[in-house]
């Protein structure tokens, strides 16, 4: 054990980045010191407290003595390997490469959109989207580093909200739904929401089949289930299904939430060529999908009263 050699033997240990969990049973006071600091900047729900105990670990004080200054180094690794569990690899499911968060941005973006320690997202606050997200100083790094998951945008409970009252007791299917995130934050709000995809993601990506979402085509989903409403969030650009939306008689409103670039998500030449529906960017329901960073819009297609006759 690390605890057995000399000082100057245990520095040259912990200087080669050994296992969490080897150091933690190395210097089991010192992880018991590491674990009450943590708690303590962690339950004061404090950034400026995240900030200080950040700062103080990458730069520790000038101990008296070889075994003091050994114990404070093994301190700062096991805090700065927890941060970074907390943080970094959590929040971006990155494991390595060049592009990470600092400590802060990693673990304010993780307890801000995600639940838990992991890649679920949640509906997020817009209150404390507004007082958090301009403390993240790396905001450019977040969609990079989660879109090779299929996260392309996070959805505040405002929009939740906002999309359950417009489709209200209406039948609604969500369309190439992927992991079934917008489906289940729906139906939590009350909403009977239909999530489909036909799983030709995980072909490109890791990730396992959700059992929340049913397996099937759009064409085939629109054609069997008839929906009045239909969601579809991040279509790809230019894709060859969204066509169908626009040719199911039972089809009231098709909401896309997407990009305000047309080249990055949606079939604009499919949206322009239909004449049965209406087209408008909805620019309030737009400031809720969530980083502005990533230029989101949500556009809703409502069918024309004509078209109904």
């Amino acid at each position: 054990m690390a605890q057995r050699r000399r000082p100057s033997e245990q520095r040259a240990w912990l200087a080669g980045d050994p296992p969490l969990a080897e150091v933690r049973a190395a210097f089991p006071a010192e992880w018991a010191q590491v674990q009450r600091e943590l708690a303590a900047v962690v339950e004061s729900d404090d950034v400026g407290a995240v900030q200080a105990y950040a700062a103080r670990i990458a730069q520790p004080a000038a101990a008296r003595d070889e075994r003091a200054a050994v114990s404070a180094l093994a301190r700062q690794r096991l805090a700065a390997a927890a941060l970074r569990q907390m943080g970094v690899a959590a929040a971006t499911g990155v494991a390595s490469g060049t592009l990470r968060f600092g400590l802060v941005s990693g673990w304010l973006t993780q307890r801000l959109l995600f639940a838990g320690s992991g890649l679920e997202r949640k509906p997020v606050s817009m209150a404390a989207f507004r007082l958090v997200w301009p403390l993240v100083r790396q905001k450019s790094y977040l969609m990079p580093l989660v879109e090779p998951r299929g996260i392309y945008c996070f959805y505040s409970k405002a929009l939740v909200n906002a999309l359950a009252e417009r489709i209200s007791d209406r039948s609604c299917v969500e369309i190439a739904a992927g992991d079934g995130t917008l489906a289940r934050f729906l139906r939590a709000a009350g909403t009977d929401v239909v999530a489909t995809d036909d799983y030709s993601w995980q072909k490109t990506r890791k990730g396992a089949a959700q059992s929340d979402v049913i397996q099937q085509d759009a064409q085939a989903a629109l054609r069997e289930r008839a929906p009045q409403v239909v969601l579809c969030s991040w279509p790809p650009a230019g894709n060859p299904f969204e066509k169908w939306v626009f040719k199911t008689p039972s089809v009231e409103t098709y909401i896309m939430i997407g990009s305000r670039s047309e080249q990055a998500a949606g079939n604009f030449a499919d949206y322009r060529a239909q004449t049965a529906f209406s087209m408008q960017r909805d620019d309030a329901l737009s400031k809720l999908v969530l980083p502005p960073e990533a230029e989101p819009a949500v556009y809703v297609f409502e069918r024309s009263e004509r078209a109904q006759a």
